[in-house]
């Protein structure tokens, strides 16, 4: 591991990965990969989590064009340096922000979706000019291999790696020192990769999850609501970290949900839910024990049939969930949602902010001011009103939590930013000593008055004519007051030959 690392980090010092044409050659080369070996790269995500070519494109692959065509777009503009705002004193100075790679960046994926997670983060790292290791998902172990095996065949061997293996493995490579880590998973983990990574004071962008809840107002469209709700709940047998994790709702609004869920359900997924393409199944059995305890002592509303053999659990409702059980105590991570009734939105406010931030809050409402009033009464990584999950598929949108659901952000020009150091320049010349005498000692209260005057004021391009007039106002009024009297004489002259000239032409 260590080898590996100091391999990267010896050709990253090289300068390779820091032109911009390279970087564009490693992205183009990465979206030819995702192209010409799609099959491949569907049939590992469908083997490990049973989900269909359909779902698997839509759900991943195309969000990673996207990416990739989004910083091809892109980059030339966000490599740039931004000239910045300067001072009196700085006037005549070059001042910008340039950005610049970190180094060696370490990218430890999710299983659940296994190659999105990885893969997006990576672009940005990419468009940054960095080198990067990535570590995929033990869990999810035939995308892991199909990535270790394509990954190297169309990227740059010494400035990008594929380190499989589990714990052993990733506890070995937090050993080392990189330049940015992140890491997408559970809480438990989050810590532990924070920890490894404060022994370098290595920065962290941790994407944790949590449970986010999902407020209905009583004045919804019922029919929309459940049915975006549903979508977003039973994705990927409801193994998002951003999906709707529980309902808070009124009592009187529990049955029509349940019912319009089950209705939902039925036109999704059919009769036999087991036999359709579009719903998935648990990662392991490990997870599917834990789901399957969370079920227990609990009212279901309709669903909880579970199959061990295939790791299957029914898309499954919960009603007047007591909010002190299991099932409301960790992220479910599963097809259980539970219906947890609240008077009215007060109280629902009050219910999310006793509990940890999440990762996303949805709210549904036909009033826009209450929706607000949630946003500003509340915190979560992110917001989306009258949907759910829609937030990530906008790469404008930073993606990232807060509190116990994560810190930073990525996605987009944020992955860029994330992966890239903004490093302030400025560059003076040699000459005009004289305005420096300004906070060189000795001091005195005229200098410090005049460094007010100099510092304080802010200059740009904007205000470049004004300045400019108004220094040669104060040189015309010097040149005025010096030689008044000549000037004086010649006005005189002037029109006295004016007059003449007139009356000659009146004659």
């Amino acid at each position: 591991m260590e080898n590996q690392v100091q391999q990267l980090r010896q050709t990253f010092r090289s300068g390779r990965s820091r032109p911009l044409r390279f970087r564009l050659q490693q992205l183009e080369a990465l979206r030819r990969m995702v192209q010409e070996r799609e099959k491949d790269i569907l049939s590992a995500i469908a083997a490990d989590l049973c989900k269909s070519e359909f779902n698997a494109y839509s759900q991943e692959v195309i969000t990673v064009l996207g990416e990739i065509d989004l910083m091809l777009g892109n980059l030339h503009e966000w490599v740039t340096a931004k000239p910045v705002k300067k001072n009196l004193l700085t006037m005549m100075d070059e001042a910008y922000i340039q950005p610049e790679p970190l180094g060696v960046i370490l990218i430890i994926g999710a299983w659940n979706y296994p190659f999105v997670l990885t893969m997006q983060p990576l672009v940005g790292a990419i468009a940054a000019g960095n080198a990067v290791i990535i570590k995929p998902s033990e869990l999810s172990e035939n995308t892991a291999k199909i990535l270790a095996k394509l990954l190297p065949q169309y990227l740059d061997q010494d400035l990008y790696a594929v380190v499989n293996g589990g714990v052993e493995e990733t506890t070995e490579l937090l050993k080392q020192r990189f330049d940015h880590i992140l890491y997408t998973g559970n809480t438990a983990v989050g810590k532990i990769v924070m920890e490894a990574a404060a022994k370098y004071l290595t920065p962290v962008t941790l994407e944790l999850g949590g449970k986010s809840p999902c407020y209905i107002d009583k004045d919804c469209d019922l029919d929309v609501v459940c049915r975006r709700i549903t979508w977003g709940k039973y994705m990927n047998c409801g193994q998002t970290c951003i999906a709707p994790d529980y309902i808070l709702c009124e009592a009187s609004l529990q049955s029509q949900i349940v019912q319009k869920i089950k209705e939902t359900v039925k036109e999704f997924y059919g009769e036999n839910i087991k036999e359709s393409p579009d719903y998935e199944r648990i990662i392991n059995l490990r997870h599917f024990k834990r789901i399957q305890s969370l079920l227990e002592g609990q009212k279901i509303a309709f669903g909880g049939e579970t199959d061990e053999a295939t790791r299957y659990i029914a898309p499954t409702v919960l009603t007047d969930v007591d909010p002190e059980t299991r099932v409301m105590q960790e992220e479910i991570f599963g097809p259980v949602l539970p219906i947890v009734p609240v008077k009215n939105a007060d109280e629902a406010i009050n219910f999310i902010n006793k509990r940890e931030k999440p990762l996303a809050l949805y709210i549904f409402s036909h009033n826009n001011k209450l929706i607000k009033r949630m946003i500003d009464e509340t915190s979560s990584g992110g917001v989306t009103g009258n949907d759910v999950i829609m937030h990530f598929t906008l790469n404008s949108l930073p993606f990232g939590g807060v509190g116990s659901s994560g810190m930073g952000a990525y996605h987009g020009k944020h992955s860029f930013d994330t992966f890239s150091h903004q490093r302030p320049c400025l560059l003076k010349s040699l000459k005009r000593e004289g305005a420096n005498k300004l906070r060189y000692p000795p001091n005195s209260q005229s200098k410090v008055d005049w460094a007010k005057f100099f510092v304080l004021k802010q200059f740009n391009k904007g205000k470049l004519g004004l300045l400019l007039l108004t220094f040669l106002g104060v040189v015309a009024a010097v040149i005025i007051k010096k030689y008044r009297a000549v000037l004086r004489r010649k006005a005189l002259l002037i029109c006295l030959v004016v007059h003449r000239l007139h009356w000659s032409n009146k004659q």
